[in-house]
């Protein structure tokens, strides 16, 4: 399966993603800034190009990028050139977020893994991912951890159910409803996938070592078609600033979680 997901992701535009869908990018850099430390090495495991890890890196963090992908992380390497990031780079490393042996323990002071439980169906490697940011995690220090809510997926489903084969049917909706896990019948699509129910990820973060701080939705503005978004941008630049911060400041209601494609869990290690 996991040649499958690195497959995926090696002909997917995971930069381009963010730069189509700005607000996730937007909002998640906002709860970033607001628990992260001053200064300090930073850890973006899973970090695919490194979009956040350039503006960790610009923002004069010291920054330390792993992935799964090795094409990936050439081209994090590429675009840290580029941008004249590298001096600010501790290393790219290729790795399995269930196993960072090349990390020291209790390096880093704030650590980002943003997608690598979304690709862990099995319980057990979803707890050996979390205690490896626990271990390389400096005590007191800040966590984001992405997670995709099952509720969402089920939702989606229902609306555009032949872009999520098998759940083109009822009887595997309901399965999914009770597993989290979804493997997309064509290939070449997002797959190999695990969905959390939202009330089970705090805890899940807590008995493995973490004070829960927040959970945000990342992108609650999935909701909104290409027209809704195009009605907003035509209202001009400052008609849609409001939009986006309206969209940052309702993040963390808890009412609205299960409308985001992705959630962003905020955490202390204690």
């Amino acid at each position: 399966m996991k040649n499958i997901i690195m497959k995926y992701y090696n002909r997917f535009d995971e930069w381009g993603r963010l730069d189509r869908e700005p607000i996730e990018f937007q909002v998640n850099w906002h709860y970033l800034k607001k628990y992260l430390p001053l200064n300090g090495e930073i850890l973006d495991n899973g970090a695919g190009p490194g979009k956040y890890s350039m503006r960790l890196a610009n923002e004069g963090y010291r920054v330390t990028l792993t992935d799964l992908t090795p094409q990936l992380v050439e081209m994090a390497k590429d675009k840290a050139n580029e941008l004249k990031l590298e001096q600010n780079f501790n290393g790219f490393h290729v790795a399995d977020a269930t196993d960072l042996t090349i990390l020291k323990d209790n390096q880093f002071d704030a650590s980002l893994m943003l997608g690598p439980l979304y690709h862990l169906q099995e319980e057990a490697e979803r707890v050996q991912a979390v205690n490896e940011l626990y271990r390389v995690t400096k005590k007191g220090g800040i966590v984001f951890v992405a997670f995709m809510p099952r509720v969402r997926h089920i939702l989606t489903s229902l609306m555009y159910p032949e872009n999520w084969k098998p759940n083109n049917q009822m009887d595997n909706i309901d399965q999914f409803s009770q597993s989290g896990r979804f493997n997309h019948k064509e290939e070449g699509r997002f797959t190999g996938a695990y969905y959390f129910n939202i009330e089970e990820i705090k805890p899940f973060m807590e008995v493995n070592g973490f004070e829960s701080l927040d959970l945000i939705g990342s992108n609650i503005g999935t909701l909104l078609s290409g027209d809704n978004w195009s009605y907003w941008r035509d209202k001009g630049s400052s008609e849609f600033e409001k939009v986006i911060r309206l969209l940052t400041e309702k993040a963390n209601d808890p009412h609205v979680l299960g409308i985001s494609s992705h959630l962003l869990y905020i955490g202390k290690k204690i």
